[in-house]
Formats: C-alpha cells, structure tokens, sequence
C-alpha cells in the first residue's frame, strides 16, 4: 500500500529545497535544485517538475502525493501568489499556485517562509499544544510566524507578520527592503555581522574580529568568539538582542503568546542570543506580561524545517477537512 505522503517545497534565492513527508514528519526523501539560472519563472517550475518526477520513478517505496505545500519570500496564502521577492530573478506579481498547478494538476498551496516554519513547529515540533505563539526566523534576514487561536495570522491581504521591518531607528541602517532602520538590518546574520564592525570602530579593543574580513564573517564564528570571551562578540549579542526583546515586547501586547520560537543560523548561538533577548523583553514588557512568556529554540532547530513547514501547509488543510483539528 502506497504511503500518503506531502511534497514540501522551499524557494531560496540561491537553492529550491524539496522533500517528502508523512503525516508524522519523517521525511522520506530529501533534495534541492539551483533556484538560479532560469530566465523566466515558467521556466524553473518544468525544471522542478521534472526533477521530482524524475526522484519519485526511481525511488524504491510506493507514495501517495496528496498535495504540494511551497515557503517562499513574500508568498501570499490568500492570492497564491509570490508578489516582488527581493531575494529572486522574477520580478513583480507571480500567479505561483496557477503555473504549478498547471503542471502537476495537484492541491497546491504557498505562503512565507516564516510562516510555513510556525506551521512546522506546530504539527511537527514542540507547539502542538500551544493556541498562541510567535515563530521567528533569524537568517539573512529576520521573518515572523504569527499564531492566534490557533491559526496563522494572515491579514486582509496576506502579508501580517513583518515583524523585521518595524522601525528601530529614524534614519538608521540601509534595509535590503530599501527602507532605513528596519530591526531586520540590525537583528539578522548580515545585521549582527554589521554591528561587529561598527562595534570594532567604537571600541579601541583587542578582538579576533580585526583579522577577518568581514565578507568571510559568519554567524557561527561570532558564537564562536563569544564562547571563548571576545568582548566584541558578547557585545555584539547583547547590542543585538536588545533590539530583539523590545521589538518582541511590542508583539507580546498585540497578540500575547505563550512562547516564542527562533530558528535559524542565528539561533543556533543558543544562550548568547536568547539571553539578552529575554532580558530586554521583560524590560520593556507591561508588567502583566512579564515572567510568562518563554523564549526557546525550535524544536526543529536541526532539521529541515523549511521543507517541513512547507508540507505542514498541506497537512493542516487536510486535518482541517477530516476534521482532526
């Protein structure tokens, strides 16, 4: 008997991630193509198409495909659509669930890569059991999952939840987004990477940092140097999540979540991060949201969980047409 089984889907700017997965989260087949290189966005949806058939014909179990869920930059729930993702080739409004549907004539769905992780954590990681939490995502850039009753937050339009590009700072640092101040540009693997360097002219101290150039600086390495006591690197972390427990004290008084996930290159700093984060939150949290809402690394820290959440896209419709939510 064939296995029933989710393709989920993760469009990158430099790679497209697949994998398929079962109702429990194991994932029984893991891939990726290059997103770049296709002129037009039909193009690179034949391209994937026939990759995964291709990897289905010569995989020795049987499955049953019940739908395709797909995380992309700036996906939109509602429309089906990928709408001026800064990070991709195709510009402007991109009918993304149409054209894919037009090739593998199955249920197809999209939504952002941060919202498809906050869908993952809740069927496959540790808030099964939570209505109301907040996943963010500290990578290139910083992205938020949204949950309220149990669903995601979606807004009128399909784009709520664009938690990294609040204002911080009047006139502050150059966003990729084009605005300037925008917490992403401070709070992100290319933010925490800036402000090393901005700490580094501030601070006439010695520090490992002043040997690496700061296109081979990675987040990795500034938890590194944390580790072993480098000042600028602690500092760093402490300038960092600052910026991110206030933002956060904000999101609590709109929403008030039981938790609030980070995932992540960043997130793999651990204490480094979480620490000065929840210290600032509380700090700036009305006094009846303090001490009850814990900052925690997503279960799935380790695992795939943008292919993941991407198939809990399709998992969490299902469930909801059997019934079974």
């Amino acid at each position: 008997m064939a296995l029933e089984v989710v393709l989920g889907i993760d469009i990158g700017g430099t790679f497209t991630k697949i994998g398929l997965v079962d109702r429990s989260g194991s994932i029984h087949f893991e891939d990726e193509i290059s997103t770049r290189g296709y002129e037009t966005i039909e193009e690179f949806i034949k391209a994937l198409h026939k990759h995964v058939m291709q990897s289905l014909e010569q995989l020795e179990s049987s499955f049953l495909l019940l739908g395709i869920g797909v995380g992309a930059p700036n996906g939109n729930y509602y429309e089906g659509t990928i709408e001026n993702a800064p990070n991709l080739a195709w510009k402007g409004r991109i009918e993304f669930v149409k054209l894919m549907e037009g090739q593998f004539h199955l249920p197809i769905l999209v939504t952002n890569d941060a919202n498809a992780a906050a869908l993952g954590e809740m069927l496959f990681g540790d808030a099964g059991d939570l209505k109301n939490f907040v996943m963010i995502t500290l990578g290139t850039g910083l992205g938020s999952g949204l949950v309220v009753n149990g669903d995601i937050i979606y807004g009128h339009d399909g784009f709520a939840g664009e938690l990294g590009h609040v204002l911080v700072y009047d006139h502050g640092r150059q966003c990729g987004c084009g605005k300037r101040g925008c917490l992403e540009a401070y709070v992100s693997a290319t933010g925490i990477k800036r402000t090393v360097y901005e700490l580094m002219a501030e601070e006439n101290i010695e520090s490992d940092f002043r040997k690496i150039p700061f296109s081979k600086l990675k987040p990795k390495m500034i938890t590194a140097l944390a580790e072993s006591g480098d000042p600028i690197a602690i500092k760093a972390f402490e300038r960092t999540g600052y910026l991110l427990g206030r933002a956060l004290a904000d999101t609590v008084a709109h929403i008030s979540p039981s938790r609030i996930f980070i995932f992540g290159g960043l997130a793999k700093a651990g204490k480094w991060i979480i620490d000065p984060t929840k210290k600032s939150m509380e700090e700036h949290l009305l006094p009846i949201y303090r001490n009850k809402i814990d900052i925690v690394p997503s279960a799935l820290l380790k695992k795939n969980i943008a292919v993941l959440g991407a198939a809990a896209l399709i998992w969490k419709r299902l469930d909801k047409k059997s019934g079974n939510v």
